[in-house]
C-alpha cells in the first residue's frame, strides 16, 4: 500500500507585531503624550490678560465732611466705608440686601449701602453710625437703645440705630405697631426686638419734634 505523501502547507510568515511588543509601544506612546512632546497645542497657555476699569479717585460727603477716596467702580458703599476709611459701624453681613445690618441714610432715606457703589454715591449726603454724638452726649435713639439693652451681639445695632433715627425724623410720633412697620427692614438674630421698639418710642419722646440730624 502506497502512501501518499500530505502536501506541506507553507508557514505564515511572521508579522514582527507582538502582544508584547504592542504594550512596550502603548507604554512609550503614554510617555511621549505625558510630556507635551505629541500635543503641542495642549501646552498650558498663558493667563489672559484681565481688562477693565481700574480705580478711580471719588469724594464722598460722609457725615458733613467731604472724604477723598480712590477705588474701583465695582466697589460698594458698604466696603468703601469699612476696607478703605477704616469707618465699620455698617456691617456687611448678607451682602444681599436683605439683613439691614449694613444700613446708612442717603440724602434723608435709609439704604443699604451693600447695594449701592460708592461711584455712584458721590455728590450726596451720607450719614453714618459715626456721625452720632458719642458718651457722655449719645444722640437720644444711641441713649434709648442703651438704656432699654436693644442690643446684644450688635452686629444689627448700628443699622437699626441708623434706620430708627431716620424713621423717628420722618414719624416722630410712632405707635408700637408703626415703628414695628417702619423697622421691617432690619433683622436681628438675637430676637431683641422688643427692645428696639421700646427704644424708639423713647427716643420718640427725646428727639426735638420736626427731627434731628446729627445732634
Amino acid at each position: 500500500m502506497s502512501s501518499k505523501k500530505e502536501p506541506e502547507i507553507p508557514a505564515k510568515p511572521k508579522s514582527g507585531f507582538s502582544r508584547r511588543s504592542l504594550l512596550q509601544s502603548v507604554g512609550i506612546g503614554s510617555g511621549v503624550l505625558g510630556t507635551g512632546l505629541l500635543e503641542p497645542e495642549a501646552q498650558a497657555a498663558p493667563p489672559a490678560t484681565v481688562a477693565g476699569p481700574g480705580p478711580v479717585p471719588i469724594t464722598l460727603n460722609i457725615n458733613g465732611k467731604p472724604v477723598k477716596l480712590t477705588v474701583e467702580p465695582r466697589v460698594t458703599l458698604v466696603d468703601a466705608l469699612r476696607n478703605y476709611l477704616d469707618m465699620t459701624g455698617a456691617k456687611r453681613v448678607c451682602d444681599r440686601a436683605t439683613c439691614g445690618a449694613c444700613t446708612v441714610v442717603i440724602n434723608g432715606k435709609s439704604v443699604y449701602s451693600c447695594t449701592v457703589f460708592a461711584i455712584d454715591a458721590q455728590g450726596k449726603n451720607i450719614e453714618t453710625i459715626e456721625g452720632l454724638p458719642a458718651p457722655p452726649n449719645m444722640h437720644p435713639v444711641s441713649q434709648a437703645f442703651w438704656d432699654n439693652d436693644a442690643q446684644q451681639c450688635g452686629y444689627c445695632t448700628p443699622g437699626f440705630v441708623m434706620a430708627s433715627k431716620n424713621f423717628l425724623e420722618h414719624h416722630p410720633n410712632p405707635t408700637e405697631e408703626q415703628v414695628k412697620h417702619g423697622l421691617g427692614g432690619n433683622l436681628c438674630r438675637c430676637g431683641t426686638y422688643m427692645g428696639v421698639r421700646k427704644a424708639v418710642l423713647q427716643a420718640a419722646k427725646s428727639m426735638p419734634k420736626g427731627g434731628t440730624k446729627n445732634g
